[in-house]
């Protein structure tokens, strides 16, 4: 049955962290990355914040990047030791991520993280709520469905997903972006384009996933090279632009970049490809894919139209688009394929078919404009490698 769902709250503007003096409970578990929000001095505002509305915390640390399935089940087993009545995690996608997992398993202690799915989600809320604050300006975590956890044995990354690990709360507060890379600026916004653009086009786009999808596309194209270059003002739009993106795909879901940027993240010797980067070198080859779809191929036009594109026809314009996505992520820094990335051609011989056949597995598949299969994904994924322009 179609659905919207997003936080009780979205609190937003600049200072407004101190909304956690207002919240009602007794113990908040606080989840956290590497020592930024530390060194930024957000951790102990944060803190005090909610020793002042009479909170005992819990510090948990440490969480990984791409947050692994033996740190989710170490913060359960934390979580289920100190009894929190609030999970607080602050931070980027991954201590977000982890932290609705975590939730998950506390929650549910029996269960195995593989199995949570939107089919098999069991109800939350009856030891904790969620309240989330972003520190990046990308993810959408804050209000979204979805939480992506990497087997670091395997090197693939899965998602757990279900309305039930919507946050209750999100403190979108400009001031927690203030001192985010430049590099992490542009990964984390061009993965938001990518929400904007792929929420637009899925399957299960709706009137209401299409305003804000349409809307945060042209917030980004406008805002994201000031953000990069730290204008604080375009700062505070990209937040609350990556927020309505996060917003969108909550709902509609998402398409084929993703799929395939879940499952090439930490593939490869030299690195995981970070998640937005991924998605900024897939989204152009896969509009051009989808847009052989007469539906998708009426809806970018529509995307290109708005945010400023012209040309004399609809081929036109659905290139324009293509160029405007590179054109902005070139700006960016970030390449165009992933053979100029660096990814040695042998390692990518040798790993393409097994990442076409991965990249099926991912449920966004399902959501796509385009059907797809196991060989289209792997020639779709050539064409990304060596930065051709796809034309079937």
């Amino acid at each position: 049955m179609p659905r919207i769902t997003v936080p009780r709250d979205v609190y937003f503007g600049r200072g407004c962290l101190d909304a956690l003096k207002t919240l009602p409970g007794k113990k908040a578990f606080i989840v956290i990355g590497g020592g930024s929000v530390k060194r930024s001095g957000l951790l102990d505002k944060a803190t005090s914040y909610l020793k002042e509305a009479g909170f005992e915390t819990y510090l948990f640390e440490g969480v990984e990047n791409d947050p692994s399935i033996e740190t989710v089940r170490k913060g359960a087993a934390a979580m289920e030791e100190f009894g929190p009545d609030w999970i607080v995690p602050i931070g980027g996608g991954s201590p977000i991520d982890a932290a609705k997992t975590m939730w998950v398993v506390y929650e549910h202690p029996d269960i195995d993280i593989y199995d949570i799915n939107p089919f098999n989600m069991p109800p939350l809320r009856k030891k904790a709520q969620f309240l989330a604050i972003p520190t990046t300006s990308g993810t959408g975590s804050e209000v979204t469905n979805a939480s992506v956890i990497c087997d670091y044995a395997t090197g693939i990354k899965f998602g757990v997903a279900g309305f039930e690990i919507i946050p209750d709360i999100a403190i979108l507060d400009p001031e927690a972006t203030d001192s985010m890379p430049q590099k992490l600026t542009a990964h984390t916004g061009l993965d938001a384009l990518t929400h904007a653009t792929e929420s637009y086009v899925a399957k299960f786009a709706s009137p209401f996933t299409d305003a804000q999808s349409f809307y945060a596309a042209k917030m980004i194209f406008d805002t994201l090279p000031a953000a990069y270059a730290g204008d604080q003002g375009a700062r505070e739009a990209m937040h609350y632009a990556q927020c309505l993106a996060g917003m969108a795909f909550s709902s509609s879901m998402l398409g084929i970049s993703h799929a395939m940027a879940h499952k090439t993240g930490g593939m490869f010797e030299a690195g995981h490809i970070p998640h937005g980067l991924a998605n900024s070198i897939y989204l152009p080859y896969v509009i051009q894919y989808n847009a052989k779809d007469p539906g998708a191929k009426k809806k970018y036009v529509e995307l290109a139209k708005y945010v400023g594109v012209t040309g004399a026809d609809d081929d036109a314009l659905v290139a324009g688009y293509v160029e405007k996505v590179r054109a902005l992520a070139s700006s960016l820094g970030t390449p165009k394929s992933l053979k100029e990335y660096g990814i040695p051609e042998a390692e990518w011989n040798a790993k393409v078919e097994e990442i076409a056949v991965n990249a099926m597995t991912d449920s966004l598949v399902i959501s796509n404009p385009r059907d797809i299969d196991t060989p289209t994904m792997q020639k779709v994924l050539q064409y990304i490698y060596e930065g051709k322009d796809i034309d079937f």
